[in-house]
């Protein structure tokens, strides 16, 4: 008897799920179906299980295929559970190729190519949809967020739009998506929602489009780069109830969350100062400097440090300044941005052809908070005070490249599951678009 294994969380049980089961029946006499806990998905990194796990075994046991079903609930049950249940073949979707790979020394592993149109068409929750999302873009962040939504239950990356044909047929082959499409119109007739990863100035025409269409759209930062495209976009969503949501991804991350929440609770007394840098060094042909009329370091990094700002400040600011160092093909290399507001100042600094020390500091009256680079992933601050012997690190969770966190909000919203708009408000990103705005006026003014 030849007996084979595969685990999954079987979250919204859909027809992936029952065609994997089936494919695995199919490799031998005796199938094996590991389920994972709701403790042991959270802790690698999987968020937004909806089902508890006695509902997911059920809808398992119901697909009639698995001769037996087991629980994981740690690290390393794999290799236990071949060698205690004597296993041939070890199956798996094709979307974790090579990660299992290390438990060839026990027994033939399979990757099986995943279920293409994808459906809800099985026994599933009532209250949840299984969102179908196209990628706008095939960039290197389209192909960061294909791989971070397969963490995140209740969302299937069903293709991908460009509008060069042979781009998204190389992405849709590269990340197995059954959607590749030239033709926006006829993508959006396929897709609930679109993650928009396209260049900056064209956010704003696919996100409308898209919203038009009654797609709800997750869009990359910056959103849109003038205050009214932010206001009609929202105003849109409104009007036609759907979600609309900035993918930056420091806002939705729970360090950062937690970081802010314990600056504005008192604990360094008023606070009057934030300093929020953010650089990194890049070649003079990568597409933040290709893009010559809206490309540069404060429109590909400022979303990260005015965040922070006005996550502290608010988005009543009474005056800003820029200044910038240009490179030859006009746009920014270094930019410094002083803001005055009612009670404090802030500045912020971003680079692509500078490197400076990269921390954010939140400074007030009786301490100030300090967050090493990389602040924007953040895991770990210090609070600290004039005795530093009360100084407190604090630590928290921040997994993968952090895209899930975003892309597990804009899930929750689109199922009304919870109240999380106030991670990033519609004034946020309404202000982060006004100051993108009057970025691009200061740097024209300069003739760059």
């Amino acid at each position: 008897m030849k007996t084979v294994i595969t685990y999954g969380t079987f979250d919204l049980f859909h027809e992936g799920h029952y065609n994997i089961l089936k494919r695995a029946k199919e490799l031998g006499d005796y199938l094996i179906v590991g389920v994972t806990t709701e403790g042991y998905d959270m802790s690698r990194g999987k968020l937004n299980v909806v089902e508890p796990v006695m509902d997911r075994i059920e809808h398992v046991k119901q697909s009639g295929f698995a001769d037996q079903i087991i629980i994981e609930d740690h690290v390393g049950q794999k290799i236990e559970d071949i060698q205690k249940y004597h296993v041939d073949t070890f199956v798996i979707g094709s979307d974790w190729l090579g990660k299992f790979d290390y438990l060839k020394e026990y027994c033939e592993v399979v990757y099986l190519e995943r279920t293409k149109g994808v459906s809800s068409t099985l026994k599933r929750s009532e209250e949840y949809k299984l969102i179908r999302i196209g990628v706008v873009g095939s960039g290197r962040i389209a192909g960061r967020f294909v791989a971070e939504a397969r963490y995140v239950s209740g969302i299937h990356v069903a293709g991908v739009f460009n509008p060069h044909m042979e781009s998204a047929r190389a992405f849709a082959k590269e990340y197995e998506l059954d959607i590749c499409e030239d033709d926006y119109d006829r993508f959006l007739r396929e897709v609930d929602a679109v993650y928009v990863a396209s260049p900056h100035g064209t956010h704003y025409a696919y996100a409308l489009q898209a919203l038009e269409q009654g797609k709800h759209a997750l869009v990359e930062k910056p959103m849109v780069l003038k205050k009214a495209e932010a206001e009609r976009l929202f105003s849109l969503a409104y009007a036609k109830k759907r979600v609309l949501m900035e993918a930056i991804k420091t806002a939705y991350a729970p360090g950062f969350i937690r970081m802010i929440t314990m600056a504005k609770s008192g604990l360094i007394g008023e606070i009057r100062d934030v300093e929020a840098c953010f650089t990194k060094l890049t070649g003079d042909n990568t597409r933040e400097f290709l893009d010559t009329e809206y490309g540069g370091s404060f429109t590909e990094l400022a979303s990260y440090t005015l965040l922070s700002i006005f996550k502290i400040f608010g988005c009543d600011e009474q005056g800003v300044e820029f200044s910038s160092m240009f490179t030859e093909k006009g746009p920014d290399g270094y930019t410094k941005a002083y803001f005055t507001f009612k009670n404090g100042i802030a500045t912020s600094k971003t680079g692509l052809k500078v490197k400076s020390e990269g921390a954010l500091v939140i400074s007030g009256t009786g301490g100030y908070i300090r967050v090493e680079a990389p602040w924007w992933k953040t895991k770990e601050f210090e609070i600290c005070y004039e005795d530093t012997s009360k100084n407190e690190k604090v630590y928290s969770q921040f997994q993968g490249d952090g895209l899930r966190y975003e892309i597990s909000d804009f899930v929750n919203a689109i199922n009304h599951y919870g109240n999380t708009g106030y991670k990033l408000t519609q004034e946020e990103s309404v202000k982060l678009a006004e100051m993108m705005e009057r970025f691009l006026e200061y740097r024209k003014s300069k003739g760059s």
